[in-house]
């Protein structure tokens, strides 16, 4: 094509010849060809001027796509290289021919140069010889999509077979991008539902109040933004927990502004905006008048320049009806803009994130307070009686609910020691409470009278009296230096080993109802403790395994527990749990505490 074409050669082209119709039809078809195939929507740009030139011998083919209220110039073939800069987007009620083409959905023709500055003296800066123009409409279902200007050398008139011609192939186009957009729109809400799909299981993946806020954020960046943000109310402040960005060094940067620069609750817009009122805000284009305007001082204007903002899209963290946060979405350095097609997508995330959020603050108190009561149910450190050795060790199962083991020691009478292993049926605050309950009583008890028949008869009251739901089972023995004795009282727990220089043994013990299944008489045992052995109470956390019968993990136990004699107590029992915790950890199975009470004599009185 050459660089200017005579009104003449236009003529000859589109209304001139014998073979117009043929041309027009071979141009056509090639064009639906091309355009039916097209991959991508550059594909289909790039055919679109390229085809519109070559067939009209306009000098200039421009194609610009509606985006919401603005015109984009999406393609150019021919002109000048200022014309990209200058009408690279302008608002659609702009007085510019292709503006008016889409606003009033018609072919805008001018021919010659009067007449075009004559319709639109602002364009006197653009026209400085003879032109012609014409704009095409990009319409589906006199939907605009966008228009193709086409600019011509000279002064012409397009007759109405030219005019047919020309929306013939402004009709192909806008089909074309039709379809890819349509297509686009259904990989976005593909895409959309599988991000969704994916948040929701990375939220659920954890009820740790920080990881999860990491995660929200992490899921953002680069997929949602560039730059993600987490502010939550914190003492009545909101205060930025997170933020992330593919790029460390950027996010101290970020870090170094919310910092210096905290945000304004009473700001009109922003996030203190959205968390007074609940309501998102969008900031299709961030530009550098807002941020002269929001700056609170030349350092701050500085730092926001230097971040690069191009949209925004603020949205609260909405859970339970409560404005817990504000999630912050930013697109920069990658120049992508959000539009309110954006902004029902960005709440959904928002209103997930914000239940995993408060789900995960929720569990967190409830832990705090299991945690409270679980030491109140476990003693700080064992009393210091002559003539004994004591030693414990409890080991949770890894989990974030606390367990229901628990045990204590109590020093009584003559240098006598009760020592007390209960494991409450079930794990949270409930367990928690129940396990500060029982030991709470049976230190009660044990001072009354550390009798176990009589201590056990009062737990079963207990249970009637105060309508306690979880089941327990309980080991209770209490020592007899004079007579060199243990005496032993069960209630639905696993009997204890006795360590001495023969080995261990399991204490044989009358089999027993848990405490809260219903009072019965509680049968006791004395075996003889003479001075060097060592008894040991535990928890099934201990033996016990998934497809393993009991019997194997007690005599696993029993093997074991040779460790304990002749050792310092301390020291053994720590290496008898290891020792276990192996053969636990080997079978995939650590799903319970352990907990572990050692009782040796030293002398005999």
């Amino acid at each position: 094509m050459t660089e200017r074409a005579s009104a003449g050669d236009v003529s000859a082209r589109l209304s001139g010849g014998d073979d117009v119709s043929s041309q027009r039809l071979r141009q056509l078809a090639r064009v639906i060809a091309e355009l039916a195939v097209a991959p991508d929507f550059e594909t289909v740009v790039d055919v679109a001027v390229a085809h519109a030139g070559d067939a009209t011998g306009a000098i200039v083919a421009t194609l610009s796509v509606l985006d919401g209220e603005t015109m984009r110039l999406v393609g150019i073939h021919g002109g000048s290289s200022t014309t990209p800069r200058k009408w690279g987007t302008y608002p659609v009620g702009a007085d510019a021919p292709a503006a008016q083409a889409v606003r009033e959905r018609r072919i805008i023709t001018l021919a010659g140069r009067a007449s075009i500055l004559a319709r639109y003296p602002s364009l006197a800066g653009d026209v400085n010889d003879e032109r012609s123009v014409v704009c095409l409409p990009l319409l589906v279902r006199q939907r605009a999509l966008g228009a193709i200007g086409l600019v011509f050398a000279g002064i012409w008139k397009p007759a109405q077979s030219d005019l047919e011609f020309l929306g013939t192939f402004a009709d192909t186009c806008a089909q074309a991008l039709d379809r890819l957009r349509a297509l686009d729109s259904a990989r976005a809400n593909a895409a959309k539902l599988q991000f969704l799909a994916d948040t929701s299981v990375v939220l659920a993946s954890s009820l740790d109040f920080h990881t999860t806020l990491a995660n929200v954020a992490r899921l953002a960046v680069p997929t949602l933004a560039d730059w993600c943000s987490v502010e939550m109310v914190e003492d009545g402040q909101l205060r930025t927990l997170v933020v992330a960005h593919v790029d460390p060094e950027k996010v101290a940067l970020a870090e170094k502004l919310q910092k210096r620069f905290p945000t304004d609750h009473d700001a009109s817009h922003g996030a203190g905006a959205v968390l007074r009122t609940g309501r998102s805000e969008l900031l299709p284009r961030i530009t550098d008048d807002m941020l002269v305007a929001l700056a609170r001082d030349d350092e701050h204007l500085a730092l926001a320049r230097s971040l690069a903002l191009r949209s925004a899209l603020i949205v609260p963290l909405i859970a339970r009806g409560r404005v817990l946060g504000v999630l912050s979405l930013i697109w920069a350095e990658s120049n992508r803009t959000y539009g309110p097609d954006d902004v029902g997508f960005a709440e959904d995330i928002a209103r997930r994130a914000a239940i995993a959020i408060d789900n995960a603050q929720l569990h967190s108190q409830i832990s705090e307070a299991a945690l409270n009561l679980q030491r109140a149910a476990l003693p700080e450190s064992l009393p210091s009686v002559a003539g004994w050795e004591m030693a414990a060790r409890y080991l949770p199962a890894g989990r974030t609910e606390v367990g229901g083991d628990f045990y204590d020691a109590i020093e009584c009478g003559e240098g006598d020691v009760v020592l007390v292993v209960g494991d409450v049926m079930g794990r949270g605050v409930s367990a928690a409470a129940t396990m500060a309950q029982m030991r709470s009583a049976v230190r009660a008890y044990a001072v009354i009278d550390p009798e176990p028949k009589t201590v056990l008869h009062k737990l079963d009251r207990l249970f009637g009296a105060d309508d306690i739901a979880q089941l327990v089972t309980l080991i209770y023995l209490i020592t007899d230096r004079n007579k060199g004795e243990l005496t032993i009282a069960n209630a639905g727990h696993l009997p204890p080993l006795l360590i001495g220089e023969a080995g261990a043994r399991l204490v044989e013990i009358p089999a027993s109802l848990p405490l809260g299944v219903r009072p019965e008489e509680r049968q006791v045992v004395t075996i003889p403790f003479p001075a060097g052995a060592t008894v040991l109470a535990y928890t099934d956390g201990l033996v016990e395994r998934r497809d393993e019968d009991i019997d194997v993990g007690l005599a696993r136990a029993r093997e074991y527990a040779r460790v304990l004699a002749g050792a310092p107590l301390e020291t053994a029992v720590v290496a008898l749990v290891e020792k276990m915790r192996d053969a636990r950890l080997v079978s995939g199975d650590a799903s319970d505490d352990v907990t572990v009470l050692a009782l040796r004599r030293l002398t005999a009185r």
